[in-house]
């Protein structure tokens, strides 16, 4: 009964903080990771960078969005389904809210040459915000030569040759597995994460911004 109500004692929490990151939508997920890390590492202390990186990596892997990806894995960790569902739900409350605005909005004002600056203006602001984000992603990601091989690969089969991107991520997975045994099999160092290097504590992995 005890953990009963503890769990739901993190149910408006968990609600409430993905209810303020999810505004910071525009652009998409990856768009968002600044405002997740800020959150959730820096002030709540709820996971720390390595669990970040890790979460990150598995939103971004499975199906759907990767700000909806990550609350769910957050609250359902904190407080198991009914966590997974309030943070969901503060998540995408506000993205819903904003784009049934805007809609309406946009139909009334869709042809002044305002509205269509700003919107340009948007577009510039999150471009630059995404490729930060794929910036501080590699710099956690990239270890080595192998590493490194696997990224330019990944890179040139996405631009270059038309296979789906599910089918892509889905050979990173057993790519990795024979890395890390072709390494074992030649007695040779497996690294999984960077080593040598921390990250300040006034500094955060993903930078802050504000939308």
């Amino acid at each position: 009964m005890n953990q009963i109500r503890k769990k739901n004692e993190w149910l408006l929490p968990l609600f409430w903080v993905f209810f303020r990151i999810g505004p910071s939508t525009f652009g998409g997920g990856y768009a968002m990771i600044p405002a997740i890390e800020r959150e959730l590492v820096a002030n709540k202390k709820w996971i720390d960078e390595k669990e970040l990186a890790d979460m990150l990596s598995i939103a971004g892997a499975a199906p759907g969005g990767v700000g909806v990806n990550a609350a769910a894995f957050v609250g359902y960790r904190k407080a198991g389904v009914a966590g997974a569902i309030a943070a969901v739900a503060g998540m995408t409350m506000p993205t819903f809210l904003i784009v049934i605005c805007l809609s309406l909005i946009y139909l009334f004002f869709q042809d002044n040459p305002k509205v269509e600056a700003a919107l340009k203006g948007i577009h510039g602001a999150i471009v630059a915000l995404i490729l930060l984000a794929a910036y501080r992603m590699a710099k956690s990601s990239i270890l080595d030569i192998a590493t490194t091989a696997v990224s330019i690969l990944t890179f040139l089969l996405l631009f270059m040759a038309k296979i789906h991107p599910l089918a892509i991520i889905i050979s990173g997975l057993f790519v990795g597995i024979l890395l890390v045994k072709v390494k074992e099999l030649f007695g040779l160092k497996v690294k999984t994460e960077r080593t040598g290097t921390s990250t300040p504590k006034h500094e955060l992995v993903y930078p802050e911004y504000y939308i």
